[in-house]
C-alpha cells in the first residue's frame, strides 16, 4: 500500500479578521478546534484565507502563526500561489523557513499561462524550494486548467507530490491513477464531490465545510475509509446542503457568516468580498441546523 503524505480531512482555513486586521486570537481559537476535531491538517492562505487581498506581510503572519499554534500536531499545508512565478518562489522559500509540511500552489490566475508556462511555472518553484507541493488546480476561479497530461509530467518532479483538484469532474482521478506511476496524492478540492472522489481512490479533501463542520467531515472521512458506505452516505446527506450553502454567496463570506454564528469570529472579510447577503443567511442557518451544529 503507497503512503501518503498529505490525507485525510485538510481545512482550508479562513483568516478571521476585526476592525481591518487580522485577528489573531480568533484564529488560534478556530485552529484548536479543528484540531480537538481531529482532522489531519490544515491550509493557511489558501482561497477561502482570503489570500488575494492580505498583504503579503499578513500573509506571511498567518503561515507563521499557524505553525507555531499547530507545532507539529497536524500538517500545515501553507499556500503559496501567485500570478507570478517568483513570488511563488518567495511565499514557498517562507513557508519553509518556518516549518510548513508543504505547500499549496495554485495555477497563476488572470494572466492564464500555456500548459508549457504551467508546467514551467510549477517546475520552476519546485526546482527553487525542496520542500513537499500540492499542485492546485480550481479552474473556475483562476481561468485555466491545468490539464491532466501536464499533472502527469510534472508528477515526476520529486518535490511535486500530489494534487488539490477543485474541477468537480470525478473522471480526472481515474484518469490520473491509471497514467502517473508511484506515490502521488490526489486530493478532493470539493466538498459535494469528496465522497465520490474517494471511491475513485482519492486520499483526502480540501474542505471548506470542516472550517464548520470539522467533526462531520471526519466522521464522513473515517467511514469512507473503514468501507462503512451506509453510514458515509448519511454523513453526506447530512452535510451536502451545508457544502452548497457554503457557496450561494461570495466564499468564504458564508462561512465566516456561519462561524460567527457559533461565536468563534466575526463575519468581516476584505474588499472586495462583501458579507454574506440576508436573503442568504436563512439557508445557510438551516444548513447548520440539518448537519446537527448550533
Amino acid at each position: 500500500m503507497i503512503a501518503h503524505l498529505f490525507k485525510g480531512v485538510i481545512t482550508a482555513l479562513i483568516t478571521p479578521l476585526r476592525d481591518g486586521n487580522v485577528d489573531e486570537a480568533a484564529f488560534k481559537k478556530l485552529l484548536e478546534r479543528q484540531i480537538a476535531a481531529g482532522v489531519h491538517g490544515v491550509v493557511p492562505m489558501g482561497t477561502t484565507g482570503e489570500s488575494a487581498t492580505l498583504h503579503p506581510d499578513e500573509h506571511k503572519r498567518v503561515v507563521e502563526m499557524c505553525v507555531e499554534i499547530a507545532a507539529g500536531r497536524i500538517r500545515v499545508i501553507a499556500g503559496a500561489g501567485a500570478s507570478a512565478t517568483d513570488k511563488a518562489i518567495e511565499l514557498s522559500r517562507f513557508a519553509k523557513s518556518v516549518g510548513a509540511d508543504g505547500t499549496l500552489v495554485v495555477t497563476p490566475y488572470y494572466n492564464r499561462p500555456s500548459q508549457e508556462g504551467l508546467r514551467a511555472h510549477f517546475e520552476a518553484v519546485a526546482d527553487a524550494v525542496e520542500l513537499p507541493m500540492l499542485l492546485y488546480n480550481v479552474p473556475g476561479r483562476t481561468g485555466v486548467d491545468l490539464a491532466n497530461e501536464t499533472v502527469k509530467a510534472l508528477s515526476a518532479h520529486p518535490n511535486i507530490v500530489g494534487i488539490k483538484d477543485a474541477t468537480g469532474d470525478l473522471s480526472r482521478i481515474s484518469w490520473m491513477r491509471a497514467n502517473i506511476e508511484g506515490q502521488f496524492d490526489l486530493i478532493s478540492g470539493d466538498d459535494p464531490s469528496y465522497l465520490g472522489y474517494a471511491a475513485h481512490g482519492g486520499a483526502g479533501v480540501i474542505s471548506v465545510t470542516s472550517n464548520v463542520a470539522p467533526e462531520g467531515m471526519v466522521a464522513l472521512h473515517d467511514a469512507i475509509q473503514g468501507g462503512d458506505l451506509a453510514t458515509a452516505r448519511s454523513w453526506q446527506d447530512r452535510l451536502i446542503a451545508l457544502h452548497k450553502g457554503l457557496f450561494l454567496d461570495n466564499s468564504p463570506s458564508p462561512t465566516k457568516y456561519a462561524l460567527s454564528t457559533l461565536g468563534y469570529c466575526t463575519e468581516e472579510v476584505r474588499l472586495p468580498l462583501a458579507q454574506t447577503r440576508a436573503d442568504v443567511r436563512p439557508h445557510i442557518d438551516a444548513a447548520m441546523v440539518a448537519a446537527g451544529i448550533s
